[in-house]
């Protein structure tokens, strides 16, 4: 049987740590090999998206038709999140997640199948990009929502931190092997490779215990019963900290987000091209990491909500800092700082939702996670791109994170209990 998770009220401070806290992995056997699997399999997701992308391009020679990618998985993401989030608060998570992983594999084994057969339609990469997105939406909530069950709900934290590593790790090491590969051994390779990534997953989900959702006590205790979206909805409406975990984030991504001003700025501020593009979007990711990695001292704070003001705040300012810098080394470390506090804001964001939401609807308020980490961030290139076009990338970048900086203190002044929250008593 997984641990169950306790209460830390009353209990000791933990030592203060400075790298990340390995406990989750050396605590729980099951844990260990779901982690492992997921950084495996996301990293040859990302070196799969790389590879799409560029068979997209060698195809059409056209840039519409690459960022044409990008909606065919944002529509799927964003709509299907919500319903598997529903889905996995109905039955066993561990076989949604086993399932939709092997669905995310047989996508890999069409794409490789196709390269490998020459078949030259950029209709079939939409449709399985589509399809890959729709496989992720049903994965993420079922093995999220198991975390909590797999762990003690001390050690959210710490795990939490883990999984921005993998997330960030990935999306460095990713499209970097991948674009390697596919340069020596073609889309083929990356996509095979891809599809043995997806075997370590596929052996966590395998190895993990039956994971039905906790309904407490009464007759649908054990009985399936259809979980409706609106539930969800309808419930995090009534739960107003968790509703600010959702409403800071969308201030840091959607007014804060100068991602699609980079090759911009680049030209217009550090007089660049291409190269120092890729330096600009790669500095939140290092960043990031290195949250990850120094994230030990995370574990001893108690006060969630006020270290996620603290820490959107840090995105805004750190964003702003960046927009009046006109050197390319401060505005790089700039951006740096600002992918450091988005992994402290995530990893309190998220074990916020473990701890303060009950098993029953851990799967849908997952849902709505993916929803605002996959739009947030395309709303907020939108209105970047639009800003800047009616005034100038500067105003924009300044702008914008002077506006993330008001709002989440207009947020924080609003919700005071929400800087009060204690991990020690987890009040949704």
């Amino acid at each position: 049987m997984p641990p169950t998770p306790t209460s830390t009220k009353g209990s000791a401070p933990p030592r203060p740590r400075i790298f990340a806290d390995l406990t989750p992995l050396r605590s729980s056997p099951d844990y260990r090999r779901l982690w492992c699997g997921n950084t495996v399999s996301w990293m040859g997701q990302q070196m799969t998206a790389l590879a799409v992308s560029l068979q997209v391009y060698s195809l059409t020679r056209s840039t519409f038709a690459v960022g044409l990618v990008g909606l065919c998985s944002l529509v799927p993401l964003v709509v299907f999140g919500l319903y598997g989030g529903a889905i996995a608060d109905t039955v066993d998570r561990r076989k949604l997640g086993l399932y939709s992983a092997a669905g995310a594999t047989v996508m890999s084994v069409v794409l490789a199948a196709a390269a490998l057969a020459h078949y030259r339609h950029v209709w079939l990469l939409y449709c399985v990009v589509a399809l890959q997105a729709v496989c992720f939406a049903m994965n993420s909530p079922a093995r999220t929502s198991m975390i909590p069950r797999l762990l003690p709900t001390e050690q959210l934290p710490a795990a939490n931190a883990l999984s921005s590593l993998t997330s960030n790790l990935g999306l460095m090491g990713g499209p970097m092997l991948g674009g390697v590969i596919v340069g020596l051994w073609g889309y083929q390779a990356a996509y095979l490779i891809d599809v043995a990534a997806f075997s370590a997953s596929l052996y966590a989900m395998w190895r993990l215990p039956a994971m039905r959702p906790d309904h407490g006590e009464g007759d649908d205790a054990t009985t399936p019963r259809r979980a409706s979206v609106l539930d969800g909805l309808r419930f995090l409406a009534t739960r107003p900290n968790l509703r600010m975990t959702f409403f800071t984030d969308l201030a840091a991504m959607v007014l804060a987000q100068p991602r699609a001003l980079f090759p911009a700025i680049a030209a217009l501020w550090f007089g660049g091209d291409a190269k120092t593009v890729g330096l600009l979007v790669a500095a939140p990711a290092v960043g990031a990491v290195l949250g990850g990695l120094f994230s030990g001292w995370l574990g001893g704070v108690r006060r969630h909500g006020l270290a996620i003001l603290i820490a959107v705040g840090a995105w805004g300012a750190a964003i702003a800092s960046f927009g009046l810098s006109r050197h390319l080394w401060p505005g790089l470390f700039f951006l740096a700082v600002a992918g450091c506090a988005d992994t402290v804001s995530m990893v309190f964001r998220s074990t916020m939702l473990q701890a303060a939401t009950p098993d029953k609807m851990r799967g849908r308020l997952q849902g709505v996670f993916i929803v605002v980490v996959a739009g947030g961030p395309r709303l907020g290139d939108f209105l970047a791109g639009s800003a800047a076009d009616l005034t100038s990338p500067a105003t924009t970048v300044i702008g914008g994170g002077l506006a993330c900086v008001l709002v989440v203190t207009a947020l924080g002044l609003g919700r005071r209990a929400f800087a009060r929250y204690d991990a020690r008593d987890p009040q949704p």
